[in-house]
């Protein structure tokens, strides 16, 4: 893999109406452009990862061959990477948050740095999903393709429950002081991965119980260190930080679209997949197949998987990795 690069904005606007004097964005780059720069694939990091925790499908015959494409992977502000609460105090402050709005137009400008005019694809789970939404209806002249895992173009009202119990896990703590943390919110990281966990994966999965293949000697082993362990490496002022970006998620909510959802989703044109999970309890099958029948050139194609949300980042689960390299290669062919 190839080492992370870094973009300046000066200046940069957000749409809660903070300019910031400087917006940094984290990128990596895997494969060569080619000669006219037409093979180009955005892929946008998604809640909680960093681009090293989800390059692992770019790889010599994975989902994105960077032997064929030119894979830009983009950290997501708020992730620690990329402008963040942790590594910018003029974010840190109360009223200020990002916007997927934000976030593509950076990428925008990262985008533009590179001297790439149109992109092959943009390829999101989850939050990256958004975020490939937001492309496609954003600057739909500049993307060709379009595949969305495990995400909707609008966070659902059952998905914000998901989120403000999250929330809520955190800011519960005693540590949290009603504006930022003053130390570790051990119970508070301690409910959090119990929430998430709950939520990720089905309850078909937990009947199979694969975790116990893979190391861990109960359920409980399995939350402490297959999950709590995780989110116990992130700053949770970055977590909160991503969940109010996923909270205000609404691909027609910006300057262009001024709240009129329906008309974004129209406006993309690029060949769309749309591939939830079969068994995703927060992106639901139901809330993706309604969204791609918006889309004029959709096709909806869902992953049939007891992973849940996690079928969407399969690094442990060969047969929906699979599922997904084939999908993706008759979209890129």
């Amino acid at each position: 893999m190839a080492s992370p690069s870094r973009l300046t904005l000066k200046d940069f606007p957000l749409q809660c109406g903070v300019v910031l004097p400087e917006a940094e964005v984290v990128y990596q780059i895997d494969g060569e452009l080619n000669c006219d720069r037409s093979n180009a694939i955005l892929y946008p990091t998604s809640y909680g990862a960093q681009h090293t925790d989800v390059n692992w499908l770019v790889r010599p015959g994975g989902i994105l061959d960077p032997s064929h494409w030119c894979v830009v992977m983009v950290n997501m502000f708020g992730n620690g990477l990329s402008t963040s609460p942790s590594t910018c105090p003029a974010v840190a402050q109360p009223g200020v948050y990002f916007t997927h709005y934000d976030n593509v137009r950076a990428q925008r400008e990262l985008v533009d740095s590179l001297g790439i005019d149109h992109l092959a694809l943009v390829y999101g789970w989850s939050m990256g999903a958004q975020q490939g939404y937001h492309w496609g209806a954003i600057y739909p002249e500049r993307v060709q393709r379009l595949a969305t895992l495990c995400g909707t173009a609008k966070t659902t009202d059952h998905n914000k429950l998901f989120l403000y119990s999250l929330r809520s896990a955190l800011t519960s703590d005693p540590a949290w002081n009603g504006e930022r943390f003053e130390a570790t919110p051990d119970r508070g990281f301690h409910t959090f991965a119990q929430i998430y966990a709950s939520w990720a994966a089905s309850q078909a999965y937990y009947r199979a119980k694969p975790y116990l293949a893979w190391g861990y000697d109960s359920l409980e082993d399995y939350i402490l260190r297959g999950w709590e362990a995780g989110y116990r490496q992130r700053d949770p002022h970055n977590l909160l930080a991503m969940i109010d970006t996923w909270l205000r998620c609404d691909v027609g909510d910006n300057p262009i679209y001024q709240g009129d959802y329906a008309k974004a989703m129209a406006a993309i044109t690029a060949q769309t997949l749309v591939m939830p999970a079969t068994t995703d309890l927060y992106f639901t099958p139901e809330d993706c197949e309604a969204e791609a029948a918006l889309i004029a050139n959709a096709e909806y194609r869902p992953i049939p998987s007891i992973w849940g949300h996690r079928a969407g980042n399969p690094y442990q689960n060969p047969e929906d990795e699979e599922f997904i390299r084939r999908a993706i290669a008759d979209l890129l062919s």
